[in-house]
């Protein structure tokens, strides 16, 4: 072995290096992980106990010569390429052609969503994706044996059965009345997960954005206003709203919100299947018995909460038909969306 690192030794010394690919040739043969010299190193454990310690040293003394020689290599190299660059530069030449890029659609429709909901007094908040039974379910009113908690709904946490991830963004909620008082006024945007089969119209990662206003002599009519001031600026000033009865453990009364269809404009369409009229979200009066449970007085007190799909939104807004396009990161679906800005 010893005949073999002075053979080494000799190979660094007579080494030249006039381009960046021969600095390359020389750290993948002697620096790299993978060079001769590592594979002597990894051969130590062959050499008699007598024999290892002089080889040892030997083979450090190696090592920190290759590594020497690599650095005045590239102090060579560097020289070189400094003394053959042409400093005769046309700077009235146009410069090159340049691509940028996009935001994602989602992106676009998260900021534009928040954009809208600030101008009017909310305030963004942000929570734990990964949650505890008592704010993503409990708190809420979910009764112990309501469907969402069955294990095809939700993804439990298999080393701590009281955690999930959240199924909903309505976590946050609870965890803003626990630590403030009212007066609330907050939207809550962030992922979600569910159970659920990957199609066209599903997926088990999705973004929610909900709202929450909790003060004194808050009423359904406040929240039919603010969803109509939502849909005519995100929709266009025509868009029209209408409230469908609906359930909602954590409130009551609740309603689904629909839209005039903004693409026939109600004559009917695929989009709205015919109808004139598209479902893009849930709202409620927040239920009672979730005021007090986070400590809020609810003979006092009074509030409202929605929650909307950003996919679904995105999908309408954009014409998109298959969500999973969503989550492919295709080059040729996201540059589509260039011209796009908040």
């Amino acid at each position: 072995m010893l005949e073999k690192v002075q053979e080494l030794k000799e190979q660094i010394t007579r080494f030249e290096a006039k381009t960046q690919e021969d600095l390359e040739a020389f750290r993948m043969r002697f620096i790299s992980r993978k060079s001769v010299i590592g594979d002597l190193f990894a051969g130590l454990k062959d050499v008699a106990a007598t024999e290892r310690k002089h080889m040892g040293i030997a083979l450090n003394d190696l090592k920190n010569s290759a590594q020497q020689k690599f650095q005045a290599l590239i102090s060579e190299v560097n020289a070189v390429s400094s003394t053959n660059e042409k400093t005769d530069l046309d700077l009235t030449l146009p410069p090159a052609t340049t691509h940028t890029g996009s935001l994602h659609p989602l992106t676009i429709v998260r900021k534009r969503i928040i954009e809208i909901f600030e101008r009017i007094g909310f305030n963004v908040a942000d929570g734990p994706e990964m949650e505890d039974d008592w704010h993503n379910f409990t708190a809420l009113n979910f009764p112990e044996n309501h469907p969402a908690r069955d294990m095809q709904d939700t993804f439990f946490i298999e080393k701590n059965p009281d955690m999930v991830l959240r199924t909903h963004t309505s976590n946050v909620q609870i965890r803003l009345m626990e630590v403030n008082k009212p007066p609330i006024r907050s939207i809550m945007p962030g992922r979600v997960f569910r159970n659920e089969a990957i199609s066209a119209r599903a997926h088990c990662i999705f973004h929610q954005v909900e709202g929450l206003y909790i003060n004194k002599n808050v009423g359904f009519k406040d929240l039919k206003q603010t969803l109509f001031h939502f849909a005519q600026e995100m929709f266009g000033k025509d868009t029209r709203i209408r409230f469908r009865p609906s359930y909602f453990p954590f409130t009551e009364p609740s309603a689904e919100m629909d839209i005039s269809c903004f693409i026939c404009k109600g004559k009917g369409c695929k989009v709205c299947k015919g109808t004139g009229w598209v479902e893009i979200l849930g709202c409620g009066m927040v239920d009672p018995n979730v005021l007090d449970n986070c400590g809020i007085d609810s003979e006092v007190y009074t509030g409202y909460a929605f929650g909307m799909g950003i996919e679904r939104i995105a999908m309408l807004k954009y014409d998109i038909d298959d969500l999973r396009l969503f989550f492919e990161n295709d080059i040729r679906f996201l540059k589509q969306f260039s011209a796009y800005s908040v």
